[in-house]
This record gives C-alpha cells, structure tokens and sequence, in this order.
C-alpha cells in the first residue's frame, strides 16, 4: 500500500513483513465462481416483488411467473428487491461518487503505471477527492475517482461517452501530477458508481419467511467491510438453520439478532471511515491508515 500526495510525493510506503497478518483480496467474478461450486444458479429471473405469505414468502419474478418459498434471503444488494417485504427504509446517497475504470495487461501495456500502483495499491488524497488504484487478477488494475459532488453531477456528461467522463475527470483534479492523472487518462471505459447507505442502526420487525443479509440488510461505504460481512452472514445463517431445522423462524430471528450488531458496529466504522477519505483535510485520510498499519 503506498499513500501519494497530489503532486506526486510518496507520503507513505508499506510492504509486508514475514510475521505480518496477511489481508488476501480476491475477484468478486473468482470468488462467486469457488462459492458456486455444484449449486444450481438460475441466471436471468430478475425478481420484482417478495410477498410474505403464511410462514413462507412468495416470490414474484419478472417473466410473470410466481413461486412459494419457505425461506426467501435477500441477499440481492444495494436496491433489493426483498428488502421491502421488511422494510420501508431505502439507501441514501452519502455526496460523494465514485467513478471506476481499468487497465488492462496493466505491465505490458503500463509498465510506468504499473511501477506507480506497484505488488497492491497506490492511494492518491486530496480535498474533497482521491484516486486509487488496485491490482486484480488477469494482470488488471482497477482505478477509483472519488469526490464529493451532487447525485446529478454528470447530468450534463454522457455517461456512455468515455472520453467526455475522462475529460470531466481529468478537469475536475487539474493540478494534480501527471503519473496519477494517467491513471485516469488510460482507462478505456468508466462505471458511475454513486456511494450509497443505510443507516448503521437499520433493523425490521422479524417478518416469517424472509430474511436479509449483506449490502440488502445494511449497506455501508465500500471500505472492506460489506463482502466479507454477507459471507459471514451466510455461512452463519446456514449453521443456525442446521442446528434447529424444526423451528425456521426461530433460527433466522436468532440470525438477525447477531447480524444487527455486528452490521451496526461496521457501518458506524465505514462511514466515519469514508468522512476522513473524501475530507476537506488530506492529512485526515492518510492519518486514519497510520491508525490500521503495522508498525
């Protein structure tokens, strides 16, 4: 992990040491792939509504067929489709977007960018905005423009127009040293990502036959937290499923009691977390990883 400055001046440097605890990151494509395994995945049936009914939940699916469930988990992300059969409360935007794109065969074609992101990620804070950059696997790297602006900022760009999306970007951190506006500059296409959140105290009224968990019960900004939350969820929602098969609605209240708190404690983290990221004083974000780094 290495923290810049704007103008290029390398602020921080870490590299790993033999003893220190390792943080493995894997693709989100790879990893559904391992989790998969045998499983029956039936891609494309889009849901448009989850109905409690009884002790189970009717599923309504978007080619306009229906099907009963004993158990319906949303675990459908941000605009979950599940999450009003138990709640009325809907993500709100945080003011600060994130706009992403990738470099492709990032040493072969970057060798220069390559050497700036180096083995992990390279951060880059400045008021209001920062850009990162992280490997991924398949020899790309993938690039965060972060800022603060209004949900409609791009309401004059096209958002399909590569190059009128890099020029605004570009625009929008001029000054800064050329080697971190490349990283923009080279990106071939860019996604809109707005940063969105529930509130940390969200919680429902056990509804029978639904349940949620991950981005869908409580999404939170994207600092490392969410992901690995639903994966715990899951594997825990499992686990009390399994040791109390006759009594369903038990298990998963028992389930929604542990992940409230949990949730809560993580998404109250984040988002002071993102506050210091995206500040109007740099020195805070590259003060809050001095406060997680060995040594």
């Amino acid at each position: 992990m290495r923290i810049l400055s704007p103008d290029g001046t390398v602020l921080r440097d870490w590299k790993p040491r033999p003893d220190d605890r390792a943080n493995p990151e894997i693709d989100r494509g790879h990893l559904r792939d391992l989790l998969r395994g045998p499983l029956d995945v039936q891609w494309g049936r889009g849901v448009t509504q989850v109905v409690p009914a009884g002790r189970g939940a009717l599923v309504h699916f978007a080619d306009g067929r229906q099907e009963g469930f004993d158990l319906v988990v949303g675990a459908d992300g941000a605009w979950s489709r599940t999450r009003p059969a138990v709640s009325p409360v809907t993500p709100r935007y945080t003011g600060i977007t994130s706009v992403e794109t990738t470099l492709d065969d990032v040493d072969a074609r970057h060798p220069d960018l390559a050497q700036l992101i180096g083995d992990g990620s390279v951060a880059v804070y400045g008021e209001n905005r920062s850009v990162v950059a992280q490997r991924n696997s398949d020899g790309r790297a993938t690039v965060h423009a972060q800022f603060r602006a209004p949900l409609n900022w791009h309401a004059h760009l096209d958002l399909t127009d590569p190059e009128a999306v890099r020029s605004s970007l570009l625009t929008r951190f001029d000054g800064w040293a050329t080697p971190i506006l490349d990283l923009l500059h080279r990106g071939s296409s860019f996604v809109h990502r707005p940063l969105h959140v529930l509130p940390a105290s969200h919680t429902w009224t056990h509804v029978p036959g639904v349940t949620l968990l991950g981005d869908a019960a409580h999404l939170m900004p994207p600092l490392g937290a969410g992901a690995n939350l639903a994966m715990l969820e899951g594997a825990e929602l499992a686990e009390v499923i399994v040791a109390d098969p006759a009594d369903l609605d038990e298990a998963v209240g028992t389930f929604e009691e542990r992940m409230w708190a949990r949730a809560g404690r993580w998404a109250t983290i984040t988002t002071a977390g993102l506050e210091r990221l995206v500040s109007p004083n740099p020195a805070d974000a590259v003060a809050l990883f001095d406060d997680v780094q060995p040594g």
